[in-house]
């Protein structure tokens, strides 16, 4: 878990208010918010509606009209609870009244219905007449593509660094439930990704458990709410670069890349890596090392989960969980075995309505303009199906190449594995040329599994270097001169450290 602390950068975006304020003094009279969070945003666009004087309703399914404060009746509507009834005497509640916001809450529910998609645009354009918007609480940004053009789209942003300490504070009101210092920054950065009440929430859990606020119980309460979203995962091992052989120059790039904590330039903050390699060479254990060395969290994103069955659905998964991302900076990204999602983009529209071409530019675009202050490490096995596009400069920070392991790594390997399955590490090893670090562990925990000598236990593992020789040369060969190195400075070339008709290179288990 995360263990250094953190300055929180300068606000990038501005609020749900400041959004709303111009917008309605633009009279743009149809405004989508995208919240999971509806009680928060009313109450603040409420607030908002106080201090300068607007008229302000709120409408739900269960409740129907409230005007806060005020006394109103609508002419000609007994049920409330009739959006389109509602709607359709809003120009009456607006009479006289100067600006009037009347609030729906999950309208997006309703808007099957021919007629009140009409009401609802109709309402949009007449609204300019007599100042009466509409604005919609809703978890997406789904709508009927009668009304797209109509509406304008806008966030509520999850708190921020600032945000996330008020709620604390007013949470741990006694003496020493608030830590101080590092702790503090800890405790904040951990509770990044959540939504207010989540964050009032985990805070509370932690004063019951602990009495004071504690980062441990901000974690568990966070995984267990992005495996609730199924968008993105956090990873809870405790990987380090202790565990891992050779590496050296990815190792010593990316901590040098990442040294700068809390750097309030974006154009100096890192982008990641890309790293390829044959299955079994440590990409995936690097990546989830990485975030333990440097006390960053590791969020897994694993695209194939987002795709889902209905228009438009999984690209805003992609889009969801990349703003997720965003906010629980500063963070390391994991995208495993991203050539697999990506395969196909070239010919999407001829084989998924071009769902997988919309998923590839979203992550694009994110990779060239995103700000905040995540690592996205991304690994590949197989480089032909990668779009071009995805490893030009200014993705990422470096494209990597980690081929198989030479002797002296896999020597230090093995002195890891027969240690962690007590083996004895004088008994004869097999032979390993062109083994990788997934297979020699294989090797070890089978040999502790039967209950039988290694090399007996090696009869049960077939190389990748076998089963995929020629994929792994032809990786190797694209590899020379396009990659940077993962053991040493510069960029990798097929002939160096050519040790019996191979390249040595350096690995570690995945």
């Amino acid at each position: 878990m995360p263990t250094k602390t953190r300055t929180p950068p300068p606000p990038s975006t501005p609020t749900l208010t400041t959004r709303l304020h111009e917008l309605v003094s633009a009279c743009f009279t149809a405004i989508w918010v995208q919240t999971h969070e509806p009680h928060e945003a009313a109450r603040e666009i409420t607030d908002l509606c106080r201090q300068e004087g607007w008229r302000i309703g709120t409408w739900n399914c269960d409740a129907g009209v409230q005007f806060p404060n005020e006394q109103i009746a609508i002419p000609g509507v007994t049920e409330t609870q009739d959006p389109l009834a509602v709607i359709r005497a809003m120009p009456q509640v607006a009479q006289g009244a100067g600006t009037t916001i009347l609030l729906f809450e999950n309208l997006h529910r309703f808007l099957g219905s021919a007629e009140l998609i009409q009401a609802v645009a109709r309402q949009a354009i007449t609204g300019k007449h007599n100042r009466a918007f509409i604005v919609v609480l809703a978890p997406n940004s789904q709508m009927p593509v009668e009304l797209e053009k109509l509406f304008v789209c806008i966030d509520h942003e999850l708190p921020d660094h600032t945000q996330l300490e008020e709620i604390a504070r007013g949470v741990a009101t006694q003496d020493g439930e608030l830590p101080g210092g590092d702790d503090l920054g800890r405790v904040i950065d951990a509770a990044k990704g959540l939504t207010r009440s989540e964050a009032e929430n985990a805070y509370s859990l932690s004063l019951v458990r602990h009495g004071t606020l504690k980062a441990e119980t901000l974690w568990e309460i966070k995984a267990g709410q992005l495996r609730k979203s199924g968008l993105v995962s956090i990873h809870r091992g405790d990987e380090n670069f202790q565990q891992l052989g050779g590496l050296e120059n990815l190792k010593a790039f990316c901590l040098r890349a990442m040294r700068r904590q809390g750097e309030p330039r974006p154009d100096r903050r890192p982008r990641g890596v890309l790293l390829l390699s044959p299955p079994g060479c440590g990409k995936s254990q690097f990546a989830k090392a990485l975030g333990n060395e440097t006390g960053r969290p590791t969020v897994v994103l694993d695209i194939g989960n987002l795709l889902g069955s209905l228009v438009g659905q999984s690209e805003s998964n992609v889009r969801a969980a990349l703003k997720l991302a965003d906010a629980m900076a500063p963070c390391v990204l994991f995208a495993d075995e991203i050539e697999k999602a990506l395969a196909g983009a070239t010919s999407s529209g001829q084989t998924d309505s071009g769902v997988t071409a919309r998923l590839f530019g979203s992550l694009l675009m994110w990779l060239n303009d995103h700000t905040s202050d995540v690592f996205f490490i991304a690994t590949a096995n197989d480089v032909s199906k990668l779009p071009p596009e995805f490893a030009r400069a200014e993705r990422f920070d470096g494209v990597f190449f980690v081929d198989l392991p030479g002797k002296k790594q896999r020597e230090a390997i093995w002195d890891i594995y027969l240690g962690q399955y007590g083996l004895d590490a004088n008994q004869p090893k097999p032979d390993d040329a062109n083994w990788t670090g997934a297979e020699i562990k294989s090797c070890c925990r089978l040999a502790s599994l039967l209950d039988v000598p290694l090399v007996q236990a090696s009869q049960n593992v077939v190389p990748v270097a076998v089963t995929a020789g020629d994929k792994i040369e032809g990786l190797r060969q694209w590899a020379s001169g396009r990659c940077l190195s993962a053991d040493r400075a510069g960029v990798y070339a097929r002939s160096e450290g050519v040790s019996g008709g191979r390249v040595g290179r350096v690995v570690r288990a995945e």
